[in-house]
This record gives structure tokens, sequence and C-alpha cells, in this order.
């Protein structure tokens, strides 16, 4: 698929920059699996063209052919975006408390969008869901289809809602866990926050959680969109196969001085390090106001994992070296973050 073209939507976002520059390395070689396996059957040679998508391009505009500002809000300024593509790798989402805002970009816009593709017969379609559409939980080792959707907030309702013309459309829709790398602005700031105000190890860091690191998704997503033959269209969890235990999360960010290391209390004990139960670390969470809720400390702390192998396997993408391993590519980019939210 040499000279595939594609029109990446949210390509100045967290995820969508991270497929642009995967995206624009591929120039003559093997789209390889992580690991220096090569692409196998099916692979691409050939730099695809691509059309970069977002509501404020960026100044400089090397890594893409064309860049066109565009606004999902607005359904006008998509007309046109889809013609003459190959592949719509639709990554753009609201996530903002405003339900108004995540239904005018997540549904109605996302629907806006699949309607230029269908109207461009643009033969494929990645949608990027999230895989917080399941709600508290706890979930352990769940299938797509083992599970019924329960979404909380305004962000995770109108991304599952949004999912429905995706798939209408004929897209591959994927589900990721937590996301961690350069750029995350949410899980790590988070867990910094948690461990300030619950400074433990929370029900002894036994929680099993469905993690990616931001690369490996963007290769996976880059794969999905050049190789042949492609994946069907359905929705898949698109996180590591393996969980990641919460505890040795949090004890390599520590490692790398992104997290505190265990600081003792007044009464002498290794209070930071110390196992506490579920519920000992609620009450110590509402005795200690703070931005992160109840409900996301529970996402972070208890069992919310999902089986996420076929995604890989269908991809034909080794998933590569865990989350947890890849924390230490980001130290840097999390201390400076964690430091300037503390103030420091």
């Amino acid at each position: 698929m040499s000279g595939t073209r594609v029109v990446l939507t949210g390509a100045t976002g967290f995820i969508g920059s991270t497929v642009l520059r995967e995206l624009a390395s591929v120039g003559g070689r093997e789209l390889a699996s992580p690991g220096g396996a090569d692409g196998g059957p099916g692979a691409p040679r050939g730099r695809p063209h691509i059309t970069a998508v977002a509501r404020r391009p960026p100044a400089h505009r090397d890594l893409a052919d064309r860049w066109v500002a565009a606004d999902l809000a607005r359904p006008d300024t998509l007309r046109g975006l889809c013609d003459g593509a190959d592949v719509l790798l639709h990554l753009a989402c609201a996530l903002g408390p405003d339900a108004e805002t995540c239904a005018a970009v997540n549904v109605a816009g996302t629907a806006a969008l699949m309607e230029q593709a269908r109207r461009a017969g643009t033969p494929r379609i990645v949608h990027l869901s999230t895989a917080a559409v399941y709600g508290p939980g706890p979930h352990r080792g769940a299938d797509v289809h083992d599970l019924v959707p329960a979404p909380v907030s305004p962000a995770s309702r109108t991304r599952l809602a949004g999912e429905a013309p995706a798939l209408a459309a004929g897209a591959t829709v994927l589900r990721p866990g937590l996301v961690l790398g350069r750029g995350d602005r949410w899980v790590v700031p988070a867990l910094a926050e948690l461990v300030a105000r619950v400074p433990a190890r929370w029900d002894g860091g036994r929680g099993l959680l469905s993690a990616v690191g931001v690369t490996a998704l963007a290769r996976l997503i880059a794969r999905l969109a050049l190789a042949a033959p492609g994946a069907p269209a359905g929705v898949f969890h698109a996180s590591h196969p393996e969980p990641v235990r919460c505890g040795d999360l949090l004890a390599e960010l520590a490692a790398h001085g992104v997290l505190p290391v265990a600081e003792d209390d007044v009464s002498g004990g290794d209070l930071a390090w110390r196992d506490l139960s579920w519920d000992e670390c609620v009450a110590r969470l509402r005795a200690t106001p703070g931005r992160v809720s109840e409900r996301q400390f529970a996402l972070l702390a208890r069992d919310h994992w999902y089986r996420s192998d076929r995604v890989w396997e269908v991809a034909g993408c080794a998933p590569g070296p865990g989350p947890v391993e890849c924390v230490g590519e980001a130290a840097g980019w999390y201390r400076a973050l964690v430091a300037e939210s503390r103030g420091v």
C-alpha cells in the first residue's frame, strides 16, 4: 500500500501526534513490529501521503503532506475531508466535563465525519474510543462481548455513542485502557495527586490495569492503517495483552523520581508504602479533597483489565515491552509535568 492516502484527525493531540510521527517515519521501510520483528506478509513499503487534521494546525507542519483546519463541532468544516482517501484515522475527541461539547464533538461530529467517509467511499476506517465506556468495574480479563458498557462521565458516554456511526461506516473501533508516555497529562498526574492524598499501597497494590504505551499504540494504529488486508470492522480492546499491577506501576514511577519515595509519618511508620485496605484508602481520599474523584481513584487502583491480545494478532503486530517498562522513556516528561502541577 505504498503511497496510501491517510486522513488523520486529532493530529496535534497526545495519541494523534504520536501516530503522525509513526506514519511519517514509515518511509521506505517495512512497518516493523516492536522488538525488531519484521512486518511480515502484507507489510507496507513507501511513505503514506498524510493529510493531518486539527482545529489549530501547528506552525511547523513538516510531518504531514497537507494540514487542514477543521472542527468536529462544526460539520461544515469537514466537507470533502475524505475525498480521495484510502484510510481515515479518527483519533480526535472531546474529553472535558461539558456534556454539550462532548456530544457535539464525539457524537454529532463523528457522525458527520463518517458521512464524509461514506460519500467519498473511503475503504478503511480506524476509530479511537476508550475502555472507560465500561464504567466503574471492577473488570477482570473480560473480552469485548463479555461486558455491557455502562459509561459514567459525559466524555465516556458520548464516546460510546460515537462508536455507533463509526461501526455503521465499517470502522475498526479501538478501546485502549490507560495510555502512558510522553504527552500523557491525565494518568500519571492523577497517580501523583492520589499518592499525595493517600500515601500507601492501595489495597496492597494488587489492582490489575489495562494499559499501553503511546508509542506501541501508535505503531498498532499505523499498522492497521497501512498493512493489508487490515482489521475487520468491529470493536477491539487495544491495550497491552499483559495487565499492569498498580503497585508495580507506582514503584516504577517512584524509581524514576516521578513519584516520591516512602517517607515516615509522625507516628514513625513507613506510611507511604504501607498496605491499606480499600475502605481505608477511600476514607483517606475523602478526608483530603482534590481534583481526582473517588470513581477515578477506583479506575486507577482496582481491577480494570480487558483481554487485548486479539487486535495485535489481527494486525500482525507484536505489542513489545509492557507499559511499566516504557515508563522510563517518558520519565523526564513526567518529572517536569508533576513538578509543574505542584508549583515546584
